[in-house]
């Protein structure tokens, strides 16, 4: 296995296969293969599980998360893809927010293994909600499934003065009678409005149908 290219060595890819280094050796989060090479053991990555992953997977360059990164992550559900960038953030903080009460319950055991994470009960379209948690991040990571998602991010760019953000767009969530790219192009429309410059923009076929991740930056 190599270091990707483009982040650090936390992250690692064996043809196109994904893996992080773990943070809690011998414990899985959603059943994921383990694997140990010359004292280190590596979670795989599954981009099916995983929208970040399958960024990665088709091709997407801009990972801005570093080893020190603090990471507020929307809609973390039961903590799959937040337990990955806890790896990489190993010595950063990913704050974890999650609206439904079932999920979130299965945040909470999953963030006991891992120090670094930090489960919030809250709502992402609020995040007066969930602003004393911390008065800024580095990266805001926004994958909730509802109508105006790039609003979100960049209300929670804005509200905690995160330097680069990256939204998964569901189109189907906006909108279920336009095409996938006009809803795409109205949430790179809506960042740029609010002053935000995109970096990066690619669909996750075929393993999230109808979906892109958007990532952006904030103008010098």
């Amino acid at each position: 296995m190599e270091p990707m290219s483009f982040t650090s060595d936390r992250v690692l890819q064996d043809r196109n296969r994904l893996y992080t280094v773990s943070m809690l050796p011998g414990k899985r989060i959603y059943g994921e293969r383990l694997y140990t090479i010359e004292g280190i053991e590596y979670r795989e990555w599954d981009p099916r599980r995983s929208k970040l992953a399958a960024y990665l997977t088709v091709g997407g360059k801009e990972f801005r998360f570093d080893r020190d990164s603090k990471v507020l992550y929307l809609g973390a559900s039961s903590g799959t893809t937040p337990s990955h960038i806890a790896d990489i953030c190993c010595d950063g903080k990913v704050y974890c927010v999650e609206f439904a009460q079932r999920m979130f319950r299965e945040l909470v055991v999953n963030c006991e293994t891992r120090p670094n994470m930090m489960p919030i009960l809250g709502d992402a379209t609020k995040p007066e909600e969930y602003a004393m948690f911390t008065d800024s991040v580095d990266i805001v990571y926004q994958d909730v499934a509802q109508k105006m998602q790039a609003k979100i991010l960049c209300d929670n760019m804005d509200a905690f003065d995160a330097t680069y953000g990256m939204v998964a767009v569901k189109a189907r969530s906006e909108d279920v009678t336009a095409s996938p790219e006009s809803i795409f192009d109205d949430a790179v429309r809506t960042i740029t409005e609010r002053g935000y410059k995109v970096i990066d923009r690619k669909a996750l076929d075929p393993y999230e149908k109808a979906h892109a991740m958007i990532v952006v930056e904030r103008r010098c």
